[in-house]
């Protein structure tokens, strides 16, 4: 009897189990509710589709040049029962979720020594204007990269032709060699000619000085025709900057000894040999008049006194023509 009162409770509650599932079934339905931010946004009975249509937004790939999409807040699904009367709202969701998304855009910079100097949208135009920089041997072949960018905002954009015309530099041409020869007794180049300097120059020894040796003169202590002019004073006399410049040399140059040499712009360049002392260095820049040095005998001398020589673009001028 107790085995058959048993079985009864059993089936009895199988039989109940099944009418509670049936009710909920006829009027209930699985689904989940979807949170974002801890708020509940709405419903939906897939949440494999509506995930992978959010993931395909973030990924960007449904529109040329946008390399992904960032949100603010991913949502959280959490399965429950819901009325059948009541209606997913998927694509409410979909657009409460990425209403607060960023973009970004991919494209890629053209560096010139590291520097970004033009943008194009695709690795394959960076890639051509690279090689066709290289096929027209630019100057600067080799300080140009390419540069992988993201951003939110797109920039303009260059064709490969007007890169390449942009980032194009011609390679320097070398330039010419003068060499001082002796001919008639005076150095070859523009030895007899004034040109103008561009400058104003002053006597960078102005008292008590004789003029010992001058431009072109053969002598027996040098081989070729002097190259400048020699002013003896007596050692540690001031030496002044003929003209305002950047000094570009300041120590020991073989025959020349202590030598000072001062850029004046435009190829303008004045030399101060045998010093005794130097009181610039290289990279200084200095006025008209300031004591660049003192007088003195070194390198290849017969005694104290300063070597001056002009030179334009590497083309020596007789000092004489414009002081002294």
């Amino acid at each position: 009897m107790l085995f058959r009162a048993s079985i009864k409770i059993v089936v009895l509650t199988i039989i109940s189990i099944f009418l509670i599932i049936g009710a909920v079934a006829a009027f209930y339905k699985p689904t989940y509710a979807v949170s974002l931010n801890g708020e509940l946004i709405g419903y939906t009975e897939s949440k494999t589709e509506l995930q992978n249509s959010i993931n395909l937004y973030m990924e960007g790939e449904s529109e040329e040049g946008i390399a992904f999409r960032q949100i603010d807040s991913v949502p959280e699904y959490t399965l429950c029962l819901l009325k059948k009367d009541i209606v997913p709202n998927d694509e409410e969701i979909y657009n409460k979720v990425t209403e607060s998304g960023t973009q970004y855009y991919k494209y890629y910079a053209i560096t010139d020594d590291k520097e970004e100097k033009v943008y194009v949208s695709s690795f394959s135009e960076a890639e051509k204007v690279v090689e066709e920089l290289k096929s027209k041997n630019s100057n600067n072949k080799n300080d140009i990269g390419i540069v992988e960018k993201y951003d939110t905002e797109t920039k303009d954009f260059t064709s490969v032709e007007k890169c390449v015309s942009k980032l194009y530099e011609e390679v320097p041409k070398p330039k010419t060699t003068y060499v001082a020869s002796v001919s008639s007794g005076s150095v070859s180049g523009s030895s007899s000619k004034k040109i103008n300097l561009g400058v104003s120059l002053i006597k960078p020894v102005s008292s008590g000085y004789t003029i010992t040796s001058r431009f072109g003169s053969r002598e027996s202590i040098r081989t070729s025709g002097h190259r400048g002019l020699d002013i003896a004073a007596p050692k540690g006399t001031p030496i002044k900057a003929a003209a305002a410049g950047t000094v570009t040399t300041s120590g020991y140059s073989g025959t020349y000894g202590y030598m000072i040499k001062i850029s004046h712009g435009n190829g303008v360049e004045t030399v101060y040999a045998h010093c005794s002392q130097l009181n610039v260095s290289k990279g200084q820049s200095v006025s008209q008049g300031q004591v660049i040095g003192k007088v003195g005998s070194t390198g290849r001398s017969t005694g104290p006194h300063l070597h001056l020589e002009i030179r334009v673009n590497g083309v020596l001028y007789n000092p004489q023509n414009y002081v002294y």
